[in-house]
């Protein structure tokens, strides 16, 4: 594995910004920023053999700041929303900005995705860590987070998200990258037919704050049981659908256990042969098409992204989490470990 390291930039307040580029054998690569410890490239080869670049990100270190698809970056201190900007933790309620109608959304505006972290090489692999201080973005606890990713000979980029806190506090970690298979700027990813490990999703408000229970996708436009295109149904007339113009819905990985890794989707495109296979220990997985794509800083393929011109598949906890008593704890206590991992593994078919 050739694993080098460049200085890309510095930030407003002049922190240096570092890229990293994994190379394998076969020449595929992914590229790796300390700007919210973000995937930058993932640069794979097609049914020809032919190599593209399938995320979507910018080329300027600067744009990945305040960004608002928060393009391959790792948000945080939670990921997706919390209801109003509010959870209550051991009898004490915690207020959060509100950045997303009226909720809280990725960690906020300062959230980890907006900060450089620090960064090194590591037994062939990238580190990357962020120390959040106690009340920042109003959570409880000064948090050390670190996400490590590795590529291997196989094209399979593994991501581990780690975490310790000094206090009682609530954490949810996970990748934000979006994918178009045939590569990034090439079009809209409404043809990528997506095969989901979830008979069950979690039915939301209009502000995308789930209901509560989790119910059937069969019988309805969120049903990826079979592989299906995303462009199939993504007009239906069906709540979550016109709540998000597409989808922006979490999926129940079915057969979820903590800490076993287990299929959450598989995403294929028809035209390139490309298909991204993701596996991860969370309970479930955030499916968003792109739907608010329009307007996002001029991409690496020398324009803006449209709206469905990638899809993200985040692996996560459930949104919300905080505030529902039912669902996987978010709970983060003093001598525990977080630890999560998501596997993105490419391949031709």
């Amino acid at each position: 594995m050739e694993l080098t390291k460049e200085l890309w930039g510095k930030s407003a307040c002049g922190k240096e910004i570092y890229l990293y580029t994994l190379k394998n054998a076969s020449g595929a690569y992914v590229q790796l920023s300390s700007v919210g410890a973000g995937l930058v490239s993932v640069v794979v080869p097609d049914k020809d053999g032919v190599l593209a670049d399938v995320a979507l990100g910018y080329p300027e270190a600067a744009s990945y700041f305040g960004d608002g698809p928060c393009a391959g970056k790792v948000p945080g201190r939670y990921a997706n929303r919390v209801a109003l900007g509010k959870f209550t933790l051991d009898g004490v309620e915690h207020t959060l900005p509100v950045n997303n109608g009226p909720n809280h959304l990725h960690g906020g505006p300062e959230g980890f995705q907006n900060k450089v972290w620090e960064s090194r090489e590591n037994e062939g692999g990238v580190e990357f860590l962020y120390y959040s201080e106690d009340g920042e973005m109003g959570y409880p606890g000064a948090l050390k987070a670190v996400a490590r990713y590795e590529w291997t000979e196989e094209n399979e980029l593994r991501l581990t998200l780690t975490a310790e806190s000094d206090a009682p506090t609530i954490v949810n970690l996970t990748n934000h990258a979006y994918f178009n298979l045939n590569g990034e700027g090439a079009g809209d990813i409404l043809g990528h037919e997506l095969r989901l490990n979830a008979s069950e999703y979690l039915p939301t408000s209009d502000s995308l704050i789930p209901l509560g229970e989790s119910e059937p996708v069969a019988g309805t436009p969120m049903d990826f049981v079979n592989p299906k295109a995303l462009g199939a149904e993504i007009k239906a007339d069906f709540p979550a659908l016109n709540y998000g113009k597409g989808y922006d819905n979490c999926w129940v990985i079915d057969g979820y256990e903590p800490g076993q890794i287990q299929e959450a989707a598989e995403l294929y495109s028809p035209e390139s042969g490309r298909v991204l296979s993701v596996y991860t220990t969370q309970p479930g997985v955030q499916v968003y098409t792109g739907n608010w794509l329009a307007g996002s800083p001029v991409g690496k393929c020398g324009r803006s992204y449209n709206d469905y011109d990638g899809v993200a598949i985040e692996c996560q906890n459930f949104p919300d989490a905080p505030n529902k008593a039912d669902y996987p704890s978010a709970v983060f206590r003093p001598g525990e470990f977080y630890e999560q991992a998501i596997i993105f593994a490419f391949g031709v078919k």
